[in-house]
């Protein structure tokens, strides 16, 4: 199931940035996958299935939330658009405006106002996310992102550098 495939993947992003040495964690991969959203849009020639208005997707206890998500099956992506976020609550939060997952390249990419928090320990800003999902690397980076057919252009992070916060865990409540 391409939704499932890509609720997982977006899940393991705040691990892998974090530095997790398993970019799902403890995840369970096989647990259903529940979408929701207030349309649903489905291009039968163009292989589309276009999500809109309060999209959720939950897998577990993990939680996904965006405006929109689309299914291009032609092109082998999947589009999230609009305040993306994904809550776990064993590796924290990303937040982003736009999400690109290419199944093909096994690549996710998260761009505009990307944000990685997990509680109390690590908060990291930047413009664009980059996870190859085979090798588990990710990289942060601040640089201002072109505008794509299918979302904005998006300011890079103050002075076009990755900021942030990372709290030792003796300080950590």
């Amino acid at each position: 199931m391409r939704k499932a495939l890509l609720l997982i993947v977006l899940l393991g992003l705040s691990g892998a940035a974090a530095g997790q040495t398993s970019i799902l964690g403890k995840h369970d991969a096989d647990k259903p996958v529940n979408l929701s959203a207030d349309k649903m849009e489905a291009d039968l020639k163009g292989k589309t299935v276009t999500y809109s208005g309060n999209v959720i997707g939950v897998q577990g206890d993990i939680r996904l939330r965006a405006d929109t998500m689309k299914d291009d099956s032609p092109n082998s992506k999947i589009y999230i658009n609009g305040k993306v976020v994904v809550d776990s609550p064993a590796t924290g939060t990303v937040t982003g405006d736009n999400a690109i997952y290419d199944l093909t390249k096994k690549f996710v990419t998260l761009s505009g106002h990307v944000v990685l928090h997990k509680q109390g320990q690590v908060t990291m800003q930047g413009s664009l996310l980059t996870v190859n999902m085979v090798t588990g690397k990710a990289t942060l980076g601040a640089a201002p992102v072109a505008a794509t057919a299918n979302q904005a252009a998006a300011p890079g992070a103050p002075g076009g550098r990755v900021t942030g916060v990372i709290t030792p865990k003796s300080q950590t409540p």
